[in-house]
């Protein structure tokens, strides 16, 4: 049975993915979430829990956010070396948020607004340092500022999941996550 096993950084990737996947218009296959402690802990780990898994079928994707300093591509890179030993012939997709995971929201204010329901965000989607979200530094504390508190990383994400449009192209990380899960699951 074919399976789509995601390994996840932290459990607001879980949240928003939960809302969002049903969304893609996929066929989904049996869904699960493997949810590190962190990057650090994901990296570590990552590699043995593949080469544990029991499906011949499994389908992984890894998703974990760049961070501030951390060169995308490099990081990629490695976490698809991570991952390598003991694959076999299972599908593997990497994926990197663009700094984190709150650049997709960012990209996607009419979805913020909303899931939190706060008026007035959406509107400042032209301004320019929310046009590109990928490049903010901390994507985090912009989104915090811009809801004045209300957005937090759990409940804010599952709530955003829900209203992410599949379609935006604004956060080039999403993009490519939405192509990629369609592709795998193709």
């Amino acid at each position: 049975m074919i399976e789509l096993v995601f390994m996840l950084e932290e459990p607001s990737a879980r949240a928003m993915l939960e809302g969002l996947l049903p969304r893609i218009g996929l066929k989904l296959p049996t869904v699960r979430y493997v949810v590190f402690e962190g990057k650090h802990d994901l990296e570590k780990q990552v590699g043995k829990r593949i080469r544990g898994y029991r499906n011949p079928h499994a389908r992984f994707i890894v998703i974990r956010d760049q961070d501030s300093n951390d060169d995308c591509g490099g990081l990629k890179a490695k976490l698809l070396g991570l991952c390598a030993n003991g694959l076999g012939n299972r599908a593997l997709l990497a994926r990197i948020f663009c700094r984190e995971l709150e650049a997709v929201y960012i990209g996607d204010l009419s979805a913020v607004e909303a899931a939190l329901e706060i008026t007035g965000i959406a509107q400042r989607q032209n301004e320019r340092r929310f046009r590109s979200p990928d490049t903010l530094m901390t994507p985090s504390k912009e989104l915090k500022q811009l809801t004045k508190g209300a957005y937090q990383k759990v409940s804010g994400s599952r709530a955003i999941g829900l209203q992410l449009d599949v379609n935006n192209t604004r956060s080039n990380s999403f993009k490519v996550l939405v192509s990629g899960l369609r592709n795998i699951c193709g």
